[in-house]
């Protein structure tokens, strides 16, 4: 006799090419499906690579508990209060290991820092429009660091110019891949760089072990290699058809694009 699945409690969902239409917007169906999961009973919890500084926006879909896990796992904001609960930061010598590493395999390479006073940049990191539109420290990495204008960096972002964005994820690893954990969610060359052990599925886990939340009363979301984990240690997952091959290929169940409301489609199921 099978045993029937445990009823799902907890819907953890990335956000950009998997919650979110294109523009960042949550469609009429899909908040319609986040507020009826909270009204059954369901807690939905936001797992991003996004920083905290980006989540403002999306407070009236979070629910009523506001906690999101930012940064690939990084940080666990509160947001409705727009408050750092808890961070997961990378040491500086450990920083400066990758910066160097980095630089020496991959000339070109720019850097960023996420950190609680909020994000700074080496002149050669450009930014698109949505990355920051307020004043930030900009200065090479090195001098950032030594000067600890980032303590408590929760994630690290490299960019490159030119090398195509999974060889340079391939290439990163390969380099410093030993030290911290590094992934990818962006179309661009841009990889994304945690403390060694820190990803959102740990993140995650942590926080559904404070909550009593068994991993297999959960149901992931995801679309790109930063999903990975979250969508391994879940008990239930799905990538939504636009998602990375990878993911397509790691994930047994698929739904609809993000485009097609592929997170809402399956959580009308559940009721």
């Amino acid at each position: 006799m099978t045993a029937t699945p445990p009823r799902p409690r907890l819907i953890a969902t990335d956000l950009d090419g998997t919650l979110l239409c294109r523009g960042g917007t949550v469609s009429e169906r899909t908040a319609a499906a986040l507020a009826a999961a909270e009204r059954a009973g369901l807690r939905v919890v936001f797992v991003t690579g996004r920083p905290p500084r980006w989540m403002a926006q999306l407070s009236p879909h979070i629910g009523g508990h506001g906690v999101a896990i930012c940064s690939n796992g990084g940080a666990v904001v509160d947001v409705h209060r727009g408050e750092l609960l808890e961070t997961f930061p990378l040491d500086r010598e450990a920083t400066l290991a990758v910066v160097r590493a980095l630089r020496e395999r991959l000339p070109g390479t720019a850097f960023a820092f996420e950190f609680p006073g909020g994000f700074a940049r080496e002149p050669e990191y450009t930014l698109v429009m949505w990355e920051s539109d307020k004043p930030h420290p900009v200065a090479p990495a090195e001098q950032l660091i030594a000067e600890g204008r980032v303590d408590g960096l929760f994630k690290l972002l490299a960019k490159h110019p030119v090398l195509d964005p999974d060889t340079f994820l391939r290439e990163a690893r390969e380099a410093a891949g030993h030290v911290v954990e590094i992934t990818r969610s962006s179309p661009v060359s841009l990889v994304e760089i945690s403390a060694a052990g820190v990803t959102k599925a740990s993140t995650l886990a942590r926080w559904c072990g404070e909550q009593g939340i068994d991993r297999s009363e959960v149901v992931a979301f995801g679309d790109m290699p930063n999903d990975l984990e979250m969508l391994a240690w879940a008990g239930a997952s799905y990538a939504v058809a636009n998602a990375h091959p990878d993911v397509l290929a790691a994930v047994a169940q698929h739904t609809v694009s993000n485009e097609d409301d592929g997170v809402a489609a399956v959580i009308e199921t559940l009721f």
